[in-house]
């Protein structure tokens, strides 16, 4: 992990909430793999070493990875930003997704929020022959799809988290990777585990994974900031995550 500048070399409006940024990096950045993060902020032209600054930056998500100095973020539509603008960087943060050696399907929840921190793992998949089934819940329901790979089977769960077809669709999962809205994770967490046990019964270790995406004052664990209780001990999200075993993750 070190700390790099980038430009916004492209902007692409994808759907009605949300536009992408083409931004071009260091290379090292552009080997990033699913479930690593950046820690970013914009910067002047004129920013220097020792305004060095960790903190006060937003967490973003690689989505596509199309060239060697090139990735691409998605950003809400309502916030403004300008080809050229400079950003300064420090990534990679966490560790990639862990999916199984033999994984067929694979099924993506994301309730109340986008499921941006999810798709860069679409195409690598796909390529591979894997399944992929994408739920949206809650406010993610309203997400326009329309851009993502059609191999994509989407569902617009309820409320409740339910689904027709649900009890199906979990025995057909290898694994389950949820993104939460932002807040109260670990309850939200507590709740899906729930639903799934309710429909699933038994959900054993390295099958559900829940995805933290607090904000990281430090990005290199020093600061203890985002740890977490895991079984006996603790975990920090910026070294060990953004995903957890939520059947070793203590919730609330």
């Amino acid at each position: 992990m070190k700390e790099t500048q980038a430009y916004i070399e492209r902007i692409k409006r994808v759907n009605r909430g949300y536009q992408r940024l083409d931004l071009a990096v260091d290379k090292s950045l552009a080997s990033m793999l699913a479930g690593q993060a950046m820690l970013v902020r914009a910067i002047d032209k004129d920013y220097d070493v020792e305004r060095w600054d960790p903190y006060l930056r937003e967490l973003w998500f690689p989505v596509e990875t199309p060239a060697s100095n090139i990735i691409v973020v998605e950003r809400p539509a309502r916030r403004h930003y300008s080809p050229g603008q400079l950003l300064s960087i420090i990534g990679p943060i966490g560790k990639a997704f862990r999916f199984r050696q033999k994984l067929r399907n694979i099924l993506l929840i994301a309730y109340n929020t986008t499921p941006s921190a999810l798709l860069l793992m679409l195409p690598p998949l796909l390529a591979k022959g894997v399944g992929i089934t994408l739920v949206l819940s809650g406010s993610a329901r309203r997400y326009d799809t329309n851009h993502l790979p059609e191999e994509v089977e989407v569902i617009r769960a309820d409320d409740d988290l339910t689904w027709s077809d649900m009890v199906m669709t979990l025995g057909w999962a290898d694994q389950v990777f949820v993104l939460v809205g932002p807040g109260n994770e670990l309850t939200y967490f507590g709740d899906i585990m729930a639903v799934l046990r309710d429909r699933h019964h038994d959900i054993p270790a390295n099958y559900l994974f829940g995805i933290i995406r607090r904000d990281l004052p430090c990005g290199v664990g020093a600061c203890g900031a985002c740890s977490l209780n895991v079984g006996r001990g603790q975990k920090r999200q910026c070294i060990d995550g953004p995903a957890f075993d939520l059947t070793e993750l203590r919730l609330n």
